[in-house]
Formats: C-alpha cells, sequence, structure tokens
C-alpha cells in the first residue's frame, strides 16, 4: 500500500519537515494544527476563542482535501498551554462536531509553536 500526501491551499502550509496530512490504508493521520490564518501564515489572534475556531477551520479543509469530513473522524488529540481554556475549547469542539463523538485525549503543554494556544491532531476514516 502507498502513502498519500495530502495538502490543502485552504490550511497553513507545513512550517517544517512534515506534510499536513498523510493517508494510508483507508486511514488519515493529519499533522498538528494551531491557529495560523493560511493566507498570511500569522496568528488568528491572540484569545484561545479566535485560535481554535481557526484550528478547526484548517483542520476541515485538510479533511475536505483527502475526500472526508467531521463525521470520519476516529480520534482527536487536544494540546492546550493552560488547562482554564478547557471550557471555552471543549465547547467550540462540540459544535464543530455536531452529533458525532470520536475519541479524544485532551493534555496540557508547556508551549506550542509560536505561541499558539491550542493545537489539534486528529485520525480519521477516508
Amino acid at each position: 500500500m502507498s502513502i498519500t500526501f495530502v495538502h490543502s491551499d485552504k490550511a497553513p502550509k507545513a512550517v517544517g519537515p512534515y506534510s499536513q496530512a498523510v493517508v494510508h490504508g483507508g486511514v488519515l493521520y493529519a499533522s498538528g494544527q494551531i491557529g495560523l490564518l493560511p493566507q498570511s501564515g500569522e496568528m488568528a489572534g491572540d484569545s484561545v476563542e479566535a485560535q481554535t475556531r481557526q484550528v478547526l477551520r484548517n483542520l476541515t479543509a485538510v479533511l475536505q482535501q483527502a475526500g472526508a469530513g467531521v463525521a470520519d473522524i476516529l480520534k482527536v488529540n487536544i494540546f492546550l498551554t493552560d488547562m482554564n481554556d478547557f471550557a471555552t475549547v471543549n465547547a467550540i469542539y462540540s459544535e464543530w462536531l455536531g452529533t458525532h463523538r470520536p475519541a479524544r485525549a485532551t493534555v496540557a503543554v508547556a508551549a506550542l509553536p509560536l505561541g499558539a494556544r491550542v493545537e489539534m491532531d486528529l485520525i480519521a476514516r477516508v
């Protein structure tokens, strides 16, 4: 089986030696997304709300590029620099998913790239 590399112009370009996502064996593995605007490469804002919404737009773009959608998500990892942001991120995340409920882990981290407050990656079927 081959590996397909996924790139969407509607999500930020990879800022290192990785792909936005890869597909292998009918499974998409999306790299972590932070709240960068794809057009400018700048952070969507300072607030966790603005960053979370942009993270989810970025992940949606990658899913769509691979022919998948939110209902195909199997697992999400959420990384927060401040667990006090959990309720806010969780509410926005829940709104994004609708009734779909994939497996998930949420962890606190010391720091994220470019001073981001939230990062998410995911695994989905395609």
